[in-house]
């Protein structure tokens, strides 16, 4: 706690205990393009936490509470502004997290020199949430999210992988759930959800805007609204989050709504310098420019205002062909005889085949 973290458990070095519900999850094919997730060296490791650290013998598990302040639902709701995810408003929790924990393995090494150790935030081949809970950190919930029962769910996690032992003995759960409730279930727009429990990640709007790198599917984009990083619906009806405190920890606090909701028109002319300045310290930069203008893109048809329609029809000619797709995507949703227009001189210089399918869905 000292290092700033809000929970903390150890635990044996097990396997985690929900392996089974993890491979039938990857035999579905509901990890959607996320490869690294069935990889097999990495399922591997997901097995057995001494593939990753030989004689491992414990795993500490630490939270750290992301939520901040709730956003005006005129911000929110309005269409002209793109959404990113309450855990992207601030400074990139990487950055936050990874020290704090590299400090505890140089601390341990400190007081004996043949200690080995291995930190992860969100980064490793384990299944943290797993073990988070086995550790006493929370329970998991009907949406798979970790909820701590006196404090929600938005928090991060991360854990630090040791070879010498931290625990006296195993944690003993207490026995906490979401009961009847399906508050999670039944708000998501997309219906990820197939059943309790289990989430098709090809359809959640976190994986759609942030891990898919190509093409979103046209079913689900009118879906996703004004989504343009992650999701948060799940998370914003569950009952459990109404204890959430705000975060002690600064840097996830936003300066301005423009920062977390900002015009979809200024996220739609950003050009790599421009990307690259705005998001340096902040998660979004994962995505690079190309997938969140993609994003925008979405949320921008979904608006379907013609304000938006000159720096769509600019992208039309942006580097990027998966860019230049949705924004045909978007300007043949908006539709007008400028949209129309533009398109069909877009049409006849394209030259990629999954851009002319865009452009030729407007005719």
């Amino acid at each position: 706690m000292a290092l700033g973290f809000n929970l903390v458990g150890v635990i044996p070095a097990t396997p985690a205990r929900r392996l089974e519900a993890y491979l039938r999850w990857i035999e579905r094919g509901n990890h959607g393009e996320m490869g690294y997730m069935a990889r097999p060296d990495r399922v591997e490791r997901r097995i057995d936490p001494r593939i990753i650290l030989p004689q491992v013998q414990s795993i500490l598990c630490v939270g750290l509470d992301y939520s901040t302040q709730s956003i005006p639902p005129d911000i929110a709701n309005d269409p002209s502004r793109g959404r990113f995810s309450n855990y992207a408003w601030g400074q990139d929790y990487h950055d936050i997290m990874m020290p704090r924990l590299s400090q505890l393995a140089s601390w341990l090494r400190e007081k004996d020199p043949q200690v080995r150790s291995k930190v992860y935030v969100d980064t490793g081949a384990i299944l943290e949430r797993d073990h988070a809970e086995t550790a006493g950190l929370g329970f998991t919930a009907k949406n798979t999210m970790l909820i701590a029962p006196r404090r929600g769910s938005w928090f991060f996690l991360g854990e630090l992988l040791t070879t010498i032992r931290l625990y006296d003995e195993e944690v003993q759960q207490r026995p906490v759930g979401c009961g009847t409730c399906s508050r999670c279930l039944d708000a998501c727009p997309t219906l990820a959800f197939p059943a309790p429990y289990v989430l098709d990640a090809r359809r959640c709007i976190s994986y759609l805007t942030i891990e898919l790198k190509g093409w979103i599917p046209l079913e689900l984009r009118p879906l996703i609204g004004n989504w343009v990083y992650g999701c948060d619906v799940c998370q914003e009806v569950c009952p459990f989050n109404r204890f959430a405190q705000p975060a002690k920890e600064r840097a996830f606090w936003s300066r301005t709504w423009d920062d977390v909701a900002p015009a979809l028109q200024d996220i739609l002319l950003l050009d790599e310098e421009g990307f690259a300045r705005r998001f340096a310290n902040s998660p979004v930069k994962r995505i690079k420019r190309s997938r969140l203008l993609r994003n925008a893109c979405v949320a921008a048809g979904n608006w379907g205002s013609d304000k938006s329609v000159p720096a769509l029809v600019a992208l039309l000619e942006d580097p990027d062909a998966l860019v230049r797709g949705h924004a045909a995507w978007a300007l043949f949703r908006i539709g007008g005889r400028d949209a129309q227009k533009a398109l069909s001189s877009a049409l006849k210089r394209e030259e990629d085949e999954m851009v002319r399918l865009e452009l030729e869905r407007a005719f």
